[in-house]
């Protein structure tokens, strides 16, 4: 019933905006109000807060919808998720209060800044700082990569508090996008979701409470890390709609092209790429939504599961968007269809939340 639901919303608010969203480079907003009214924004946020309480599995399947008709507008949930995650499994309850309440309600979104220009897969070697002082804590630093930003008002940081104990000195903050002293960079120019703002966050003297500090001193990076076993499998769901989408575009078009004098899905040679992009599909489906339900009772292999999913599915999704430009031929490489943007929307997939090299590093050492 969940999917049934966010399909018809999706493919009736959200997807006629997709291509012009993509050619534009602009924030979906028609998506996010259609998300909004639904209570489809943050399905995270649990009851006691205001929020839907949904599971991860339920939370998958709401990106993986969105994505299959727009892949920029399924980062309104994913990134609600993965900014506000380091709050609720760490942060106080105060701040729990303060925080996921304006984001269940949609008064604001939540980003997560990690990555910074000398950090990126070696997020431990961050130089963004936080100097105590008094009852507050004051920030500088620049965040890169940042999804979302200048568009989202609450940010989870990562900064140093102890330069002399590297990951162990790294503690998370809540920074509001109207503190003092935070700016934003241009919007990077993406080669897909492009409706999602990618842009770097400044901090420049940003003194904040020292209760809007996530966790005690010194376990950002471990809340960081553990953030991402979780939200790793929502990226995994994205390229799974991605996927799912571009299928069922090169589905229909191979029934209603004719060469040869019959329709192309008639040739054995179409027929088999359409099996085996449903056969990885699947296959990928079932891995993300065995993630998702050990996500949710945090299973100890979940680190394995959750860099397995995220790998494996945003592969499939790179292989198949590229199949299904493959079907549709010269009109797959043209912007006519949508094909094409599924293809550069894929891509991201596999680089972001840890590269799929880094997913291989991490699988490696939790073998189950």
């Amino acid at each position: 019933m969940l999917r049934e639901t966010v399909r018809a919303l999706a493919e009736a608010k959200i997807a006629p905006h997709a291509a012009a969203v993509d050619e534009e480079a602009r924030f979906p907003q028609e998506a996010l109000d259609a998300l909004t009214a639904a209570d489809l924004h943050a399905v995270h946020v649990p009851e006691e807060y205001g929020g839907a309480g949904a599971d991860a599995l339920a939370t998958v399947i709401v990106i993986e919808e969105v994505a299959r008709v727009c892949a920029s507008s399924s980062l309104i949930p994913a990134v609600n998720k993965l900014g506000s995650l380091p709050v609720i499994l760490s942060g106080s309850e105060a701040l729990k209060k303060k925080y996921l309440g304006p984001l269940a309600k949609g008064d604001g979104m939540f980003s997560y800044c990690l990555s910074e220009p000398d950090a990126g897969s070696d997020a431990a070697g961050m130089k963004t700082k936080a100097l105590r002082d008094g009852d507050f804590w004051v920030l500088n630093g620049v965040k890169r990569w940042i999804t979302n930003a200048g568009v989202s008002e609450y940010y989870t940081v990562m900064a140093v508090t102890d330069p002399t104990k590297r990951s162990k000195g790294i503690s998370a903050f809540v920074v509001e996008k109207s503190d003092e002293g935070v700016s934003f960079g241009a919007p990077e120019k993406k080669l897909g979701i492009k409706g999602s703002p990618t842009r770097e966050v400044y901090f420049d003297n940003v003194r904040i409470p020292a209760d809007r500090m996530i966790g005690e001193e010194g376990t950002g990076f471990a809340t960081a890390m553990k953030t991402l076993d979780h939200t790793r499998i929502t990226i995994a769901a994205q390229a799974l709609g991605i996927a799912q989408g571009a299928l069922d575009y090169a589905k229909g078009y191979v029934q209603e092209r004719k060469q040869f004098g019959k329709p192309i899905a008639d040739f054995q040679g179409i027929q088999f790429m359409l099996a085996d992009m449903a056969m990885k599909l699947e296959a990928a489906r079932q891995l993300t939504y065995s993630a998702a339900a050990k996500s949710e009772r945090l299973d100890g292999d979940l680190t394995f599961f959750g860099a397995a999913a995220k790998c494996f599915a945003s592969d499939v999704a790179m292989e198949i968007t590229t199949d299904a430009v493959q079907l549709l031929g010269g009109y797959g490489y043209t912007r006519d269809y949508p094909v094409e943007r599924m293809m550069r929307d894929a891509k991201i997939t596999q680089i972001y939340e840890g590269t799929n090299q880094v997913q291989r590093i991490v699988m490696a050492r939790n073998l189950p």
